[in-house]
């Protein structure tokens, strides 16, 4: 029988939609970009349609192609839950990437909580500045990304807020004139809210020192070149001491980022696991979330 729809192609088919392309696909699966490209071929081959297309240099899936899509979904899930069911390991990963500012304190307990809510899926983190989070999203090299600050696309789903404090060395005393801060390097939802809180304040401020991770903030900060707004979730990081002299910061707001196409289950429990560990008293999940 020659109109067979093989699983291996199948799950490179579903591949390059979830990678954004050929290339990320392969290796994804570990393959070359030869072995994916002959997959497709022998799905277009087996339904004697058109799948994928060039678009410049992009590839594009043609209506055939989207329709076939959602038929290798539920091929796999079904197949891969039959595999499960009879105690065969099917090795299916959730991929969650976070900012260093929410890793320490929220994903200890969200890994907890979905090891029990999704057994039969692995966790990895993948910890990273906000806009490489965003890119590997959109090229669906990740399932999940947790960022701050506001936002409006309908790839992220509110999970709750998380609390500002101003840090400095101990003994260190604000200067006459303007604040020195240490912070992120540009963009940083963070450094904006500093800046943005002070200057509300009509107190002026000045870039102290920068650093493109946490453990750097941390050191500068401890070695009194300015003073830090961290998100810590209640606990003071070692060598540094909370300032009340400084205006009070406001909140910010959490999001539980999504790639296209996640198994909306995935996304619930991630979302009611945060909102548990954030709130005491959870809001219930919107519709569609």
């Amino acid at each position: 029988m020659a109109n067979v729809l093989d699983i291996l192609p199948l799950r490179s088919f579903v591949a390059v939609a979830d990678r954004g392309g050929f290339q990320r696909a392969a290796t994804h699966l570990h393959l070359s970009q030869a072995a994916v490209s002959g997959h497709v071929r022998r799905l277009e081959a087996a339904t004697g349609r058109r799948l994928v297309e060039r678009d410049g240099r992009r590839s594009r899936f043609t209506p055939d192609g989207d329709r076939l899509l959602g038929y290798a979904r539920r091929i796999l899930a079904l197949h891969d839950e039959s595999l499960r069911a009879l105690g065969v390991d099917t090795d299916t990963a959730i991929v969650i990437g976070s900012t260093e500012h929410a890793a320490a304190q929220l994903l200890p307990q969200l890994s907890a909580t979905l090891e029990e809510t999704l057994p039969e899926h692995r966790v990895r983190y993948r910890l990273d500045r906000g806009t490489a989070l965003r890119d590997a999203l959109g090229a669906g090299r990740m399932d999940l990304a947790l960022l701050l600050g506001a936002t409006d696309d309908p790839r992220a789903t509110l999970v709750g807020e998380l609390d500002l404090t101003w840090y400095s060395a101990p003994g260190w005393v604000r200067p006459d004139g303007p604040v020195p801060l240490v912070a992120f390097d540009n963009p940083c939802a963070l450094r904006t809210a500093a800046l943005e809180t002070l200057a509300a304040h009509r107190l002026s401020a000045e870039i102290g020192a920068e650093a493109n991770q946490l453990a750097g903030v941390h050191a500068a900060t401890a070695a009194g070149l300015g003073v830090a707004v961290l998100a810590t979730c209640g606990t003071t990081p070692q060598g540094l001491v909370p300032r009340r002299d400084l205006p009070v910061l406001p909140p910010l707001p959490l999001y539980t980022w999504r790639r296209q196409d996640l198994d909306p289950t995935v996304l619930r429990h991630a979302v009611t696991a945060l909102r548990d560990i954030l709130s005491p008293n959870p809001t219930p999940l919107a519709q569609g979330a």
